[in-house]
């Protein structure tokens, strides 16, 4: 049992009706979860007003209310408290609830439109590989150490990511790698966390359709910067230019990485092949099994944030030279015909553009490159033909397809994107709404050594249509039609 009073501390608080000294023994921000002598926090979201669920919260058992405006008809026995944003107030008290466990562990925040995941993935794996139990906040999955949890949000709300942290903490976790959205950011799910390092990896076109313009979605992002501490680190990409951005106002010890700019962490490609990249970082070589410039990048990341977190420059080298890519993020299989099938989460402009750069660049030219895109229903429709004009620019032929349509009707988000081809290219584009038949025929497009790209959901292994998800796996499809051309 915790005692309200002290959960409340370091929270902006306006005022208080009722005994703030009582015992409380859950939180939650969804009246449908609370318990006796629970507190409720209303929050105002996007899409519904938590404050309309205050009876509701108290019916069921809530005995402290944490609201911005106090109900007219306060309860008997009921404890309410006034707070400026009760967002922040959520954080914060979800932090004391669970006895601050970001104090008690090294806990690090990657922020950017793309490479969080990869960055995030690779050193949770670098670090056990190291011999260190690790926690991961990221995307694809939550770990615990060694024990798994499913992943909803690409940062979690603030009760779950102090949860998770308390099981960390429980389980000896020495460092954790957490993903830190825009939308967390701005949600202030993070606040109330204590980081040690923060870093950026690159800001292009992605979540226009929740950020009002690309600069409050850049400042949104800076702003997670401006939070860290002076005991802590911030790493950004200086070759992407709002990586200077990110450490204008920040008090964190400064430090930045490149391929193409001065910096303390710097790299240079050697050798690029689809078996891997030979590359230097810091001047030492260094053999790695991940493709490309973007992943050079994330490479340079992972050096820097390992070598401020105090492990030894040769050791991380080696520990690279051993990861292996992450789920959904350039993973290829190659059919007996030698055809090479790649599965990315590219799903912006930049991501796309930056697979195809890395897939022209490595490609003989002798074969084709076919890519099969879609763009995802109820999200950011301006990047739908940016995304389309790439695909049909960089490839010798480009599949539309649906990506994940959600409450959108396909056929409508397919024709937005064909509205972005240029004239020179239209002859290079074909439309195919099942996602299945999209794939099985750029399979059959496909000749001896021509590269199949299929882009948008990596790791996903559904597509969401009306609210529903039903199984659909990227990777499984074209290693089926892989085998279909075996077999015929």
């Amino acid at each position: 049992m915790k005692i309200l009073k002290d959960i409340l501390y370091k929270v902006s608080v306006n005022t208080v009706f009722g005994d703030t000294n009582i015992e409380v023994n859950k939180v939650v921000f969804d009246s449908r979860k609370i318990k006796e002598n629970g507190v409720f926090v209303a929050q105002k979201g996007v899409q519904v007003d938590g404050h309309q669920f205050i009876e509701k919260a108290i019916g069921l058992g809530a005995t402290s209310i944490i609201c911005e405006d106090i109900p007219t008809d306060k309860k008997e026995g009921v404890t309410y408290i006034q707070v400026e944003d009760s967002n922040i107030a959520l954080a914060i008290i979800a932090s004391n609830f669970y006895d601050n466990p970001s104090l008690k562990l090294q806990l690090v925040g990657v922020t950017g439109t793309n490479g969080k995941t990869t960055i995030t993935t690779l050193l949770y794996n670098l670090f056990k590989k190291a011999g260190y139990s690790v926690g991961l906040l990221s995307t694809v999955k939550i770990m615990v150490d060694d024990i798994e949890y499913k992943a909803t949000h690409t940062t979690p709300d603030s009760l779950a990511i102090n949860m998770y942290l308390d099981k960390m903490i429980d389980a000896g976790v020495e460092y954790c790698f957490m993903e830190v959205s825009s939308h967390g950011i701005h949600q202030k799910r993070t606040e109330g966390l204590q980081f040690i390092g923060g870093v950026f990896t690159n800001l292009s076109h992605d979540h226009l359709d929740y950020h009002s313009s690309f600069a409050e979605y850049r400042d949104v992002k800076k702003s997670f910067f401006d939070g860290l501490p002076k005991s802590a680190f911030a790493l950004v990409n200086i070759d992407d230019k709002n990586g200077n951005v990110m450490l204008q106002n920040t008090s964190a010890k400064k430090q930045t990485y490149a391929l193409k700019t001065l910096a303390d962490f710097k790299a240079k490609i050697l050798e690029k092949s689809f078996s891997g990249t030979l590359l230097t970082i810091n001047g030492t070589e260094v053999w790695t099994k991940l493709i490309g410039e973007f992943n050079a990048y994330n490479l340079l990341a992972i050096y820097g944030t390992a070598e401020l977190l105090g492990l030894e420059k040769l050791e991380i080298l080696k520990l690279i030279s051993e990861l292996d890519s992450v789920s959904g993020r350039f993973q290829y299989i190659v059919s007996e015909d030698n055809i090479t099938g790649i599965v990315d989460y590219s799903h912006t402009p930049d991501a796309l553009k930056n697979v195809l750069e890395t897939i022209n660049d490595i490609r003989t030219g002798n074969e084709n490159v076919i890519t099969v895109v879609g763009c995802g229903g109820d999200r950011d429709k301006t990047k739908r033909p940016k995304m389309a004009h790439i695909a049909s620019q960089l490839s010798n032929q480009a599949v539309f397809t649906s990506d994940n349509p959600r409450t959108e009707n396909p056929q409508v988000i397919i024709e937005e994107m064909e509205a972005g081809v240029s004239p020179e290219n239209y002859k290079k584009t074909i439309s195919i709404l099942d996602r299945r038949q999209a794939i099985k025929t750029a399979c059959k497009l496909a000749q001896a050594g021509d590269i199949i790209l299929i882009a948008g959901k990596g790791h996903e292994n559904y597509q969401e249509i009306n609210g529903e998800r039903h199984h659909f796996d990227d990777l499984e499809e074209i290693t089926h039609c892989f085998n279909q051309l075996k077999n015929s």
